[in-house]
């Protein structure tokens, strides 16, 4: 019965079609040991072999091909092997393709939302994949603190403009005040400039007055002066025969005292008599007084 179906298969399977089967084994097993190894040049050149050259398509040697490629960093080729598999039955492979197209996005591309929805599409291909679960909860959560990070930088950023745009705000007011307050200025200055001007105008239309009315009363002055001098001078010469008739007076009372002495007067008497003669003294004086100081006007009336 062995036999039988041995010579079953050898008449199906021609000899040839025997020697592929045995070489696309051969370098998958070479392919797996290399790539555990590290040696990822080596591993490429079996897979690449396989699939170009054997027109190898399995879901697991494409995707280790994919995976070789990316520890190769060639990410264009890698991302191309992952994608050839979204429309594999095996979903098994397709959740890793999609994590290992998340994990390109994320970490070469700088695309973490597109990583994230590839993450989620590995979860939904196997619920079971627990290194697609850990990336999409870390990569979720990272993503959550950026934007609320982004979200501080954004109220900052909004306050600083804000802060800015009142600093601009209070500078032009700024500006504005002392620019009024310039004018003010400007305005009080030419102001007191004109009151100053004014205020001279008038002290040397004053200085002016004043110096005519000095001179007028200088002039004034003078002449009463002079019209005081010529008083004095009259009256001076009225009063030379005044001073003549109180030393005449004054012998007379001497004379007369020594004619009473001699004619032996009492004392009381003769202070009486005295006394008579100064009071005529008095009145006359005061008689010299009432004299008009002036000359008579002959041309005017005696009233």
């Amino acid at each position: 019965m062995k036999y039988f179906i041995l010579i079953i298969l050898l008449a199906l399977n021609p000899v040839s079609d025997l020697d592929k089967i045995a070489t696309i084994n051969k370098h998958k097993k070479q392919a797996r040991e290399a790539y555990n190894n590290g040696e990822y040049e080596k591993a490429l050149s079996h897979y690449t072999f396989l699939v170009d050259s054997m027109k190898v398509d399995e879901p697991e040697v494409l995707l280790n091909y994919g995976n070789t490629l990316y520890q190769l960093n060639d990410t264009t080729r890698a991302i191309e092997r992952f994608a050839s598999l979204y429309e594999t039955n095996d979903k098994e492979v397709r959740s890793v393709a999609n994590q290992q197209l998340g994990v390109i996005h994320n970490k070469m591309l700088k695309e973490p939302k597109a990583a994230l929805e590839y993450f989620k599409q590995a979860l939904k291909d196997d619920p079971t994949n627990e290194d697609a679960r850990y990336n999409y909860e870390m990569l979720k959560k990272a993503l959550k603190e950026q934007e609320q990070q982004q979200d501080q930088q954004d109220q900052q950023d909004q306050n600083k403009e804000q802060q800015q745009d009142q600093k601009e705000q209070e500078d032009q007011e700024q500006q504005q005040q002392d620019q009024q307050n310039d004018q003010q200025q400007k305005d009080q200055q030419e102001q007191q400039d004109k009151e100053q001007q004014s205020d001279q105008k008038k002290e040397g239309e004053e200085g002016e007055q004043n110096e005519d009315q000095e001179q007028k009363d200088q002039e004034q002055s003078e002449e009463e002066s002079g019209e005081e001098k010529e008083q004095k001078d009259q009256q001076q010469q009225e009063g030379e025969p005044d001073e003549q008739d109180d030393q005449q007076n004054e012998d007379l009372q001497n004379s007369v005292a020594e004619k009473l002495k001699d004619m032996k007067i009492s004392e009381e008497k003769a202070r009486m008599i005295l006394e008579a003669m100064k009071n005529n003294e008095i009145q006359y004086f005061q008689q010299n007084k009432r004299k008009p100081t002036k000359k008579k006007d002959s041309s005017k009336p005696d009233w």
